[in-house]
């Protein structure tokens, strides 16, 4: 890395920023134009065409609200919004407070192997959400080996739902609060146990508001995830409607496209409020923060680092358990009669008629859209945030940079469907390609990439750019032999976290694959519904292993890349 990159003169006294030169200007905003020009293309047509969609009849026509008045008058529809909300409701009541003293027992604890723990947390990260259904129909479902202990309940249906989601949802409601709880001031806590303030009093006054604003960010993320999901419902719902499922055959099964379309507004709608309460959130925590804030370091204290390792345990447990019976499940011959090992439920093509052929298309897209997503993001984030012209410009693309993650997968592959499929678009010849994927999967996931470029690129020295026009050196040979070399692990971050959601997406491509551009996880969905369900295990325990693989690789470079960085700094 010393050999590309070249330390630019650093000086103590503020240096003045030269102008750019006028071919430079024209570069940069040819460049940011382009970018708007992309963000607009890939985010904010399709969800136009969504809500042009919502407000036309069958035939195109403009009906303006009938289509919304339709559904709220038709009660099957109507009670799907009411099972997502359920479903939605009770999910989050579970999820968040064992979230919370899952995320307590690993920051403010003395409990042993704390990150054997937090890796088990973390596996529903790495499979589709399929998966979590799947594994629970092996253990309680019609032929399950622990179906006795569903007292002649049926998983099928809004308790297998909400198991599932709960699994699919614990390791993102673990992430925020895990966050939030290291960021509270430890000096509150010191100070009240010098008191001798009693721990329920410590933890109802100072642990709980301290994390509230935490509390409220993983309520709303957990509740958006699970109205919006796909992949739970279809597996396991049974007969049990929900938004999401009747999105898709409103679609796909009767080709009723306003009133998909409707559905998706309605999805939106959650979404959207959980975004803008984010952003309120994430402002009143920082300014919580002072300077002089220090962080909590637990005390060993025998009887709460007992009770919190059970706990910690059971919910390990309970979250591993599942998927090891699934992916034991995709080597049985027959489950539960003939449990004897056998490779042949890996044989996709007695079951799928390309066989390993999703697995390939999956691998494809992953790395494709590593590899454009990470560089759009990237660069575009370079502009927005290093480039010092054209700030109405910039603002919007940041704008829209921020959008997608107020927009679940289903809405924004909806809004593709009418977008990118409607006869007067001269780019209709995407639609069922693996172009159009690669596209949608950039879009989907582009605001988290975008938010982790611009956190690095935050912490860079402004003395790059001002020694940079100082010396007359184009902006773009300071990315390329600079900026891009230092943020590295950042890039790395942004390309793993594509590759892996890329390969576990399920809702954002359900409509938009083709004949040879099936994916693993559509593959999965059509498995399932085949009744080839240890089939669907194993391309689901495919996938998983994959997407742990690239993490633990991801982990082995990103140290060498560190070790680098440190030898270039001392240099």
């Amino acid at each position: 890395m010393s050999d590309l990159v070249q330390p630019l003169p650093m000086t103590d006294t503020p240096v003045k920023v030269a102008p750019l030169r006028v071919s430079e200007r024209h570069v940069a905003g040819a460049l940011i134009l382009a970018l708007c020009a992309v963000l607009v293309l890939i985010i904010a047509l399709p969800l136009w065409a969504l809500l042009s969609k919502s407000l036309e009849n069958t035939d195109g026509k403009f009906v303006g609200l009938a289509n919304f008045v339709s559904y709220a008058t038709t009660p099957s529809l109507f009670y799907s919004l009411l099972n997502s909300l359920l479903v939605a409701g009770v999910t989050t009541a579970i999820v968040v407070p064992l979230a919370f003293l899952y995320a307590y027992a690993l920051r403010r604890s003395c409990i042993p192997a704390k990150g054997a723990f937090y890796a088990a947390a973390m596996v529903p990260v790495f499979a589709p959400s399929l998966l979590s259904g799947l594994a629970l129909i092996y253990l309680f479902g019609n032929q399950g080996i622990l179906k006795s202990w569903m007292m002649g309940a049926s998983l099928y249906g809004p308790v297998g739902i909400i198991a599932a989601e709960v699994l699919y949802c614990f390791p993102h409601a673990m992430l925020i609060l895990v966050t939030a709880l290291a960021l509270s001031d430890g000096r509150l806590r010191e100070a009240a146990d010098a008191m001798g303030t009693s721990r329920w009093r410590i933890f109802h006054t100072i642990t709980l508001p301290g994390a509230r604003y935490g509390v409220i960010s993983a309520t709303f993320v957990v509740f958006t995830l699970v109205i919006t999901d796909f992949g739970i419902p279809k597996v396991i719902g049974g007969q049990f409607s929900v938004l999401a499922t009747d999105a898709y055959r409103q679609v796909v099964g009767q080709q009723n496209f306003p009133m998909g379309a409707v559905v998706g507004i309605i999805l939106l709608v959650p979404a959207v409020l959980a975004f803008f309460v984010d952003r309120v959130v994430q402002r009143r925590q920082s300014a919580m923060l002072s300077a002089r804030a220090v962080p909590y370091v637990p005390k060993p204290e025998r009887r709460r680092d007992l009770g919190l390792l059970g706990f910690v345990s059971l919910v390990a447990l309970a979250i591993v358990g599942p998927y090891a019976i699934a992916f034991w499940g995709s080597f049985v011959k027959y489950w539960p009669y003939n449990l004897s090992l056998t490779l042949g439920n890996y044989d996709f093509s007695a079951v799928e008629p390309d066989g390993w052929g999703p697995y390939r298309n999956s691998l494809l897209l992953a790395s494709l859209t590593a590899v454009i997503g990470t560089s759009l993001i990237f660069t575009g984030a370079y502009l927005i945030e290093k480039v010092k012209l054209f700030p109405r410009l910039r603002a919007f693309a940041q704008f829209l940079a921020m959008l997608p993650m107020a927009v679940p997968g289903l809405v924004l592959g909806l809004g593709y469907v009418f977008f990118y499929n409607a006869g007067w678009n001269p780019l209709g010849f995407l639609y069922g390609t693996l172009a159009i994927l690669v596209i949608n999967t950039v879009a989907h996931f582009y605001t988290v990439g975008h938010i982790t470029a611009l956190t690095s690129l935050k912490q860079l020295d402004g003395e790059f750019e001002s020694v940079s026009a100082s010396l007359k050196v184009p902006f773009w040979s300071t990315f390329r032999r600079v900026t891009a070399p230092i943020c590295l692990p950042a890039i790395l971050d942004i390309a793993v976290y594509v590759f892996v959601n890329a390969l576990t997406t399920v809702s954002a491509v359900i409509f938009l694959y083709g004949a040879d551009t099936k994916l693993a996880s559509i593959a999965i969905v059509h498995m399932d519904e085949a009744g080839a369900m240890a089939s669907a295990a194993g391309m689901a325990s495919v996938i998983m292993a994959t997407a742990i693989a690239v993490k633990l690789l991801h982990v082995g470079l990103d140290n060498l890349v560190f070790g680098r960085l440190q030898q270039w700094r001392q240099r």
